[in-house]
This record gives C-alpha cells, sequence and structure tokens, in this order.
C-alpha cells in the first residue's frame, strides 16, 4: 500500500495533477510537511501515540480528521477530491469529502472478511467490517486491483458493481529489471546455490510456513538456499518462530532470514533469484510477484485473489491451487530443474511487466478522477 499511495502519487504529480498526502506522524520518522516533488507533499499530522500500531488506531481517528480539516482550513486547501486508502482513512476520507462537498474514492488494498475468509483462525475487529460496509456503500467510486477484489465488493460488501473500477497495480520498470545474475549473487555472497525468494511481512496471511515445508521435501538440499526478505529477524517475534520451525524440519542451514532491506537493494535479490514464491492465503493484487517478473525472475504462487491476474501459468512461472508442500515443491523443483525453462519464463516475465509501469496507473486513475 505505501509503494502504491507514493508511486501514483508521484505520477499523478508529473502529469500535472497537486497531491497533498496525509499521514500519521510516527516515531522515528519525519514530521511536518514534505515536498517529496513538485506537485506533490506529504503531510503528517497528529493522530494518537506516536508508538501505536495500526490495530491500536481506530479510536483516534477522529483527531486525526480534526487535525486534517485544521489543516485545510489553515492552508486555504480546497481539495477536488478525496482519496482514501485503507479502512482506517476511508472513515476519515468519508467524513473529509462530505463536509468539502467533494467526491469519494476509496482503495481498500485488503478486505477484512476476505482475509477471514482465506485462512482459518484470521480475526479482524468488528470495527472494520462496520466501517469497510459503510465505505462500500456510499463511496462514489471504488478502485480495485483486480475482478476479484471487486467480486468481493459486491457479493461480500454489497457494493454497486457499476460503481467498482479494476486499475491493477503498476512496477517501477527503471528500478525492477533484468541485472546480471552473475554479478547480484556476488553482491549478495551466494556461491552456486540454486536459489529461492521470498519478499514480503512475516505474518500468517503470507504463508511462509508453507515455503518451509515445501522447501523441506525438495531433492538437493545441499546446493539449495531459500531467502526469506522482510521482517525484523531481531525483533520480529513472527521471524523467531519460523526459524524454529525451520530448525524442526531440518532445513536451518537451507534458510536465511535476511531481516528488511532498503527498497533500491530488491532488484539485487529479484534477480539473484532463480524463482520467487509467493504463497499467500490471500493477495489484492500481489506486487511482490509483478516485481519479480519484471526483474525476469519466473514466480511460483498460490491461485488466490489478484495473483492470477500477473503470474501467466506455465508461461510466467507456475500458479497453485492446492496449499499443500508438494504441489509447490515440484514447480520449484521444475524450474530450478531447467535453465532452459527459466530463460524462457524470464523473457516472457519481463514482457509481462513491462505493460504495466505507474504511470499507466496514475493515468488510469486520473481519468477516473475527471469522471466524477
Amino acid at each position: 500500500m505505501n509503494v502504491y499511495v507514493r508511486e501514483v502519487s508521484r505520477n499523478l504529480g508529473r502529469a500535472g495533477v497537486p497531491v497533498d498526502l496525509f499521514t500519521r506522524s510516527h516515531e522515528g520518522q519525519c514530521s511536518g510537511v514534505i515536498e517529496m516533488e513538485d506537485n506533490v507533499r506529504l503531510v503528517h499530522l497528529e493522530g494518537g501515540p506516536e508508538t501505536a500500531t495500526p490495530n491500536e488506531l481506530y479510536p483516534y481517528l477522529q483527531s486525526f480528521l480534526e487535525e486534517l480539516r485544521r489543516y485545510a482550513r489553515d492552508e486555504d486547501a480546497r481539495y477536488r477530491l478525496v482519496h482514501s486508502h485503507y479502512w482506517l482513512s476511508g472513515w476519515i476520507g468519508s467524513r473529509a469529502a462530505s463536509q468539502w462537498g467533494v467526491p469519494h474514492v476509496v482503495t481498500f488494498h485488503t478486505l477484512g472478511d476476505v482475509k477471514m475468509q482465506a485462512k482459518a483462525g484470521e480475526r479482524e475487529s468488528h470495527e472494520r467490517g462496520t466501517v469497510e460496509r459503510e465505505l462500500a456503500s456510499t463511496a462514489q467510486l471504488i478502485i480495485a486491483s483486480s475482478s476479484h477484489e471487486r467480486d468481493a465488493l459486491v457479493h461480500l460488501y454489497g457494493a454497486d458493481r457499476d460503481r467498482v473500477e479494476v486499475v491493477p497495480c503498476g512496477v517501477d520498470l527503471s528500478l525492477f529489471k533484468p541485472l546480471d545474475s552473475g554479478e547480484a549473487r556476488r553482491r549478495l555472497g551466494l556461491n552456486g546455490e540454486r536459489v529461492v525468494l521470498y519478499v514480503g511481512r512475516l505474518e500468517g496471511i503470507k504463508g511462509v510456513d508453507l515455503l518451509l515445508q515445501s522447501a523441506a521435501i525438495m531433492d538437493g538440499k545441499d546446493s539449495l538456499k531459500v531467502l526469506v526478505v522482510g521482517g525484523d529477524a531481531t525483533r520480529d517475534g513472527e521471524a523467531g518462530r519460523l526459524k524454529g520451525v525451520a530448525e524442526e524440519l531440518g532445513i536451518g542451514e537451507v534458510m536465511e532470514f535476511v531481516g528488511m532491506v532498503d527498497r533500491s537493494l530488491l532488484p539485487l535479490y529479484y534477480n539473484a533469484a532463480d524463482v520467487c514464491v509467493v504463497p499467500s492465503y490471500y493477495e489484492s493484487f500481489g506486487l511482490v510477484a509483478l516485481e519479480a517478473l519484471a526483474c525476469g525472475t519466473p514466480v511460483v504462487a498460490s491461485r488466490v485473489g489478484g495473483l492470477p491476474t500477473v503470474v501467466q501459468h506455465a508461461r510466467t512461472g507456475y500458479l497453485q491451487s492446492w496449499r499443500c508442500p508438494e504441489p509447490f515443491a515440484d514447480s520449484l523443483e521444475v524450474i530450478l530443474g531447467s535453465k532452459g525453462l527459466r530463460n524462457s519464463m524470464s523473457k516472457e516475465a519481463r514482457k509481462r511487466a513491462e505493460g504495466m509501469g505507474w504511470e499507466m496507473v496514475a493515468e488510469e486513475t486520473s481519468r477516473l478522477y475527471d469522471s466524477l
């Protein structure tokens, strides 16, 4: 979501559409107003304790809304449209747009009911469900990332299909591009291994346990390296749990929990990998899969949410309908075992991504704004 908001805003600004981004002041980050680039400002407002987590923010939405109104009044800002991202922001955006008498556009990015359906044990607050349904019925326009998300909004939330437009996510094609894989591996200290890559948050809905179980039954583990990029290996409880699972499965030496890396370094990891795995229970779109494809890296992914929109089965990778280690392990071994197949998928992967740059997403978003 952070990548989406930043890249769409930047490209709107470059196209001559001024954008103010409002976010919460939070611990260890910048404050005040930051000029991101021409036409794009990032405005930090108070909204509860700076150390509060997203799950603790609902009681502070009213205070953030009051800060937003105050800022607009002090700056004499005349906004023509409000675009909210995620349900918490949607609560604020709907009320601000109503007061200002302008259209309200919502992009949810994830939906609580869909997450709970996708994985047993997932829990979301009652407030989230209530707010998401309110937004589905009141927003002038909902921008969904895939037809799967649009269908969920219509069938689970009662949204009017005519008010839901599908605009797939994009990718920075100048950053995520094919590089010399040998050089990428050298810079990352990889030495001839068959490299499987995971990129993303470390939480249950992302299905990292399935990746570990798949790696445990693969052949040739002596030459296998599985890189897990994301999370904080020193402070993240889930990272510690997954390390323990890896040891129990006997693949402690195979797994490398890299932790968080700067976004500018991600292309190195994608290009060093033979294959990228996205084993999620649910993805509204699947940006990691698209970034991997843009780097020419085949993807093995769950056939869920928006991932079939990104990954073309047997052409740019494989989609798996079964959440079992064996099918994932089989798909990984097929790609790892054939250089010719990897090369073919690599070419098709980049070709698939080339029509999905962020400027195209911003262009379609701007067109939808104009329609309102």
